[in-house]
């Protein structure tokens, strides 16, 4: 996967620092995805990446919790920055019922864009626990995937937004249907993304409505 550059522009980096930082992070992300967790080591990251030595991995990320982190990172961005192309950046916050639409909409549609960045969080998540690993991995991955979900529905409802419903079991309902659909696609490729993408959130749309 090819890594923006410009993600790192706050990190006050030379344009030859942030250049070897993506390499790595687009390195790394390929070895998840192909190798999963286990079997991602700075030696296949070295190799994947064409780099000389993994002193250069360390050098850059100190440790594999540093590297794990920088990747996790890059993954939330990158579904980010998706979200505001499919949207062309025009959403208005307060329409609860259309942030929500684009939630699942641009989930499901990030499983054909980036299907190393799904496999990617999917390992992380199974991972967590690895000590050796970013210890915030568990609290991003379900952030993102439920309790961010789960804050906006609140707050919609309390804007009248959205009926009367637990958001953190609605929350987990979503992020189970869309798993179930990366599941789906998964299995048949040819899968009709956006027909599911539409109609699931056309069920959660009506499910969560007043």
């Amino acid at each position: 996967m090819r890594v923006n550059t410009d993600l790192m522009a706050e990190m006050g980096l030379s344009a030859a620092e942030a250049a070897r930082r993506a390499q790595i992070i687009g390195a790394t992300i390929g070895v998840l995805a192909d190798l999963g967790y286990r079997k991602t080591t700075f030696a296949k990251i070295k190799e994947r990446a064409g780099l000389s030595s993994t002193r250069l991995i360390s050098y850059h990320f100190t440790n594999k919790a540093g590297l794990m982190q920088a990747v996790l990172s890059t993954v939330v961005e990158t579904k980010g920055e998706f979200l505001k192309e499919r949207t062309g950046g025009g959403l208005d916050p307060a329409d609860r019922a259309g942030y929500l639409r684009a939630h699942i909409e641009t989930s499901i549609a990030f499983l054909r864009a980036y299907p190393e960045c799904v496999r990617v969080l999917t390992e992380l998540s199974a991972n967590a626990d690895d000590e050796d690993g970013w210890v915030m991995t568990k609290v991003l991955v379900d952030d993102m995937r439920v309790h961010g979900l789960a804050r906006q529905l609140k707050q919609g409802q309390a804007e009248g937004a959205f009926g009367g419903f637990t958001p953190e079991v609605m929350a987990m309902s979503i992020a189970q249907a869309i798993d179930g659909v990366a599941a789906a696609y998964a299995a048949d490729p040819s899968l009709a993304l956006e027909n599911y993408g539409r109609e699931v959130a056309d069920a959660f749309v009506k499910a969560t409505a007043p």
